[in-house]
């Protein structure tokens, strides 16, 4: 049976690539990539010339099939995203879930990654985190995940897009309060790299004299406390970002019993309270 590698390439630097990628990258028969053109420009950095195939979300189901059956053929095929370790908040994932149900072996070769990057220069623990992916733009999935921040007890890790890092930093005040720490690390390991640390409510003003640009990612510390006894204010804030995106007040009590380990009757009285609120 062939082999499907799933490749970590650099976030920036070059430099990062490891020997083992490029070795696997001038060997395999297919390289398929999320971004052609800038694959392109790192194998022929490296002087490998590969049979190039694109493999993004768009046509990732189309693509598929044709992958699986030149690994049924014995070809190799290297996977890799437009930067850092695929399948991370990029597509992926449906073709190493084929690949190893059709039985093919599936082999990692780690590398950069801009998650792993930002979290440990962020300054904040790093024994527990969660990885939350990109933020929803808008809805009950953004409040949720905002929410989620606000409530965990572990450092939270998200990506987000440069035009709406002052809005989520600006969310974050109100969901997490002012005095969270954080950490924003903004064109890692390229030219430019920026690591900036302090409270939310500080990088909230700092970007917005400073417009950031290149590519974003915010870390965010645990909520209050050492103990599984969140504070109350905590579960006003969630409550309040809840009932504003539309939910329904029991689905909104179910959702704090549930993350912050409030009882079922207290959400449920202290939601009742909440929403007659003004906005």
């Amino acid at each position: 049976m062939a082999t499907l590698y799933v490749v970590a390439t650099p976030i920036g630097n070059l430099e990062d690539l490891s020997r083992r990628a490029e070795r696997v990258l001038g060997e395999v028969a297919h390289v398929a990539a999320e971004d052609t053109r800038r694959t392109g420009l790192l194998l022929q950095h490296l002087g490998i010339r590969a049979d190039l195939v694109s493999y993004h979300a768009h046509n990732e189901a189309a693509r598929l099939e044709g992958i699986l059956a030149w690994l049924a053929a014995g070809e190799d095929v290297a996977l890799v995203s437009d930067a850092g370790t695929p399948v991370v908040s990029d597509p992926g994932g449906r073709l190493v879930q084929a690949a190893a149900a059709a039985g093919h072996v599936v082999v990692p070769i780690p590398g950069p990654s801009a998650v792993l990057a930002a979290l440990v220069s962020s300054g904040l623990p790093c024994d527990r985190f969660a990885f939350l992916g990109f933020v929803p733009r808008k809805g009950g999935d953004r409040s949720s995940t905002l929410a989620r921040i606000a409530g965990s007890l572990e450092t939270c890790v998200v990506f987000e897009s440069p035009e709406r890092l002052g809005r989520l930093l600006e969310d974050l005040v109100r969901a997490c309060g002012p005095d969270r720490r954080a950490a924003v690390g903004r064109e890692l390991t390229k030219l430019h790299e920026e690591i900036r640390r302090g409270t939310v409510e500080e990088l909230h003003a700092y970007y917005q004299r400073e417009k950031p640009r290149g590519e974003v990612t915010v870390v965010v510390g645990a909520g209050s406390g050492e103990s599984e006894q969140v504070e109350v204010e905590t579960v006003r804030r969630r409550a309040r970002i809840l009932l504003r995106s539309g939910e329904r007040p029991s689905e909104v009590a179910r959702d704090l019993a549930r993350s912050l380990g409030v009882s079922r009757n207290e959400a449920y009285a202290m939601v009742q309270e909440l929403k007659g609120e003004p906005d």
